[in-house]
């Protein structure tokens, strides 16, 4: 009897032990994460097709080699809504965050972030750039174990003494028309020092897996890169994006709102009065063309130093255990829909690049035309790695399957909102926008993809939109602001 016990303890002894030394293998074996966010980015890429004069050839290098999406949809088309939905998993409608100014952890005390879920798992987390909405700022203490932080900002090198030669001096106020080439070298840009600094990462030795996160804050506005960058897209061959006259007729007066509101950036507040529309302010000065330069160039920088850094880690150990996620924000308007800017529930304000790379383990090398929301990034890369999945607190549903078999249905709209009451919906085919006082508007896709036409009044697609009403929220936040004013008061929040 007792030689049993014996034996019985030592085969419970050497079990717990196989699986204790399981567990830590597991945990050095786990792919590593890398993910870039790039602001203010639409599909002006090679590989979606936005604009015929872009030149990102290693966004498309990285596409060709992973999986990329055509059509992925960010949750908000304003940068901390966007960000904290996806770094959350949580939906601005369950949350709160409509705004820029919200503190999340304010609104969501006990949530738990990605990088956090990480942490929990084993995971050093590092980050630097803008991942969280507040450049160069940590933005969330819980969610890392290191950031980098650039003592000199030169996201916007007039405020840094540098030589500005570029913006027209003609031009009414210095906060508008915010773009033109400067004569600087590249490692004075903030973006620069942030690619460095996660190449220095790369090559360092780390003892456990590792989720290195980092952000280029191009292109979004001040559009001041380096003159060479111009200099690759002359002014007088700049391809205007294709728009409609009076584009704006049939919509709703709050879509009309939308589109026609301007901003001073820096300060929220109304440029040139209520009612204003952006869209010809920019062809009465003359700044179109400028304007359609100036982001083609802010896009080729920072893809510039995204091969950088992609060249490090194919030369790093790392190179075939990690996983490459590359995403936008949100998308960007330059005069569709007479919209200059984001802050709308249009195609061109919500659509935005997302590619995903794991070697070994996902179908690369493949293009998924499927609407994908940004809202199941976090569940999705759980899988990937292998965790635990996170059965509270999320509004995600993991699209790791479709990553394993891009050929499969996947049916799941997607949702995107801009305050509260304010909503899109994108199917495959379909969008349906419905703002807070109950107005629409429908597009199809098949036979509009510029959504010129507002076929919401049309009687033949009604069962349409009641079948698209069910994915907008019958429950929701509110926000603490009115709509009378609501696109540059959330900006200023």
């Amino acid at each position: 009897m007792i030689k049993s016990l014996k034996k019985n303890s030592i085969i419970a002894f050497t079990f717990l032990f196989n699986i204790i030394c399981s567990g830590q293998n597991d945990i050095v074996e786990k792919p590593n994460v890398v993910f870039i966010a790039v602001d203010d980015l639409n599909d002006w890429t090679g590989y979606m097709g936005g604009h015929p004069q872009a030149k990102t050839p290693n966004i498309d290098r990285l596409a060709n080699k992973g999986i990329a999406f055509t059509r992925a949809y960010s949750s908000s088309p304003l940068c901390n809504p966007s960000r904290i939905s996806l770094l959350t998993g949580i939906l601005p409608s369950n949350s709160g965050v409509y705004g820029n100014q919200e503190n999340f952890r304010e609104y969501l005390p006990k949530a738990l972030t990605l990088m956090q879920y990480f942490k929990k798992y084993g995971y050093k987390t590092m980050g630097g750039g803008k991942i969280f909405h507040r450049y160069n700022h940590i933005g969330d203490s819980a969610s890392w174990d290191q950031y980098f932080i650039i003592k000199t900002d030169m996201r916007n090198p007039r405020n840094a003494n540098s030589k500005f030669n570029g913006r027209d001096k003609t031009l009414p106020n210095k906060n508008f028309f915010n773009w033109g080439p400067i004569d600087v070298n590249d490692e004075e840009m903030s973006d620069v020092k942030v690619a460095n600094w996660a190449i220095s990462e790369i090559e360092k030795e780390h003892e456990k897996p590792f989720f290195l996160a980092f952000g280029f804050t191009k292109p979004h506005l001040p559009w001041y890169v380096p003159r060479k960058y111009f200099k690759k897209f002359p002014l007088d061959e700049i391809i205007l994006p294709t728009v409609l006259d009076e584009d704006l007729n049939d919509l709703p007066p709050f879509g009309k709102k939308l589109a026609k509101e301007v901003y001073q950036v820096s300060t929220g507040k109304n440029f040139s009065g209520i009612g204003v529309n952006e869209h010809k302010l920019v062809l009465k000065h003359e700044q179109w063309a400028k304007g359609v330069q100036a982001y083609l160039a802010t896009i080729n920088f920072a893809d510039k130093y995204l091969g950088n850094f992609l060249d490090a880690l194919d030369k790093s150990k790392y190179a075939d255990n990690t996983i490459v996620v590359l995403w936008g924000d949100h998308g960007w308007h330059l005069g569709e829909k007479e919209h200059w800017r984001k802050m709308a529930l249009w195609e061109d304000s919500t659509r935005t690049p997302l590619i995903i790379y794991q070697p070994n383990k996902i179908k690369n090398n493949s293009i998924v035309d499927t609407p994908i929301s940004f809202i199941d990034i976090y569940p999705t890369l759980i899988d990937m790695c292998g965790l635990p999945p996170k059965k509270d607190d999320i509004d995600g549903k993991s699209f790791f399957q479709l990553l394993k078999n891009p050929s499969q249905n996947w049916d799941k709209p997607v949702l995107m909102t801009f305050g509260e009451g304010n909503h899109a919906v994108r199917t495959t085919r379909w969008r349906y926008i419905q703002y807070y006082d109950g107005t629409n508007e429908l597009y199809d896709h098949k036979n509009d993809p510029n959504e010129w036409i507002n076929i919401s009044d049309n009687k033949k697609y009604h069962k349409i939109i009641e079948g698209l009403k069910q994915y907008i929220p019958k429950k929701e936040k509110a926000q603490l602001i009115s709509h009378n004013n609501m696109a540059s008061e959330l900006i200023r929040r």
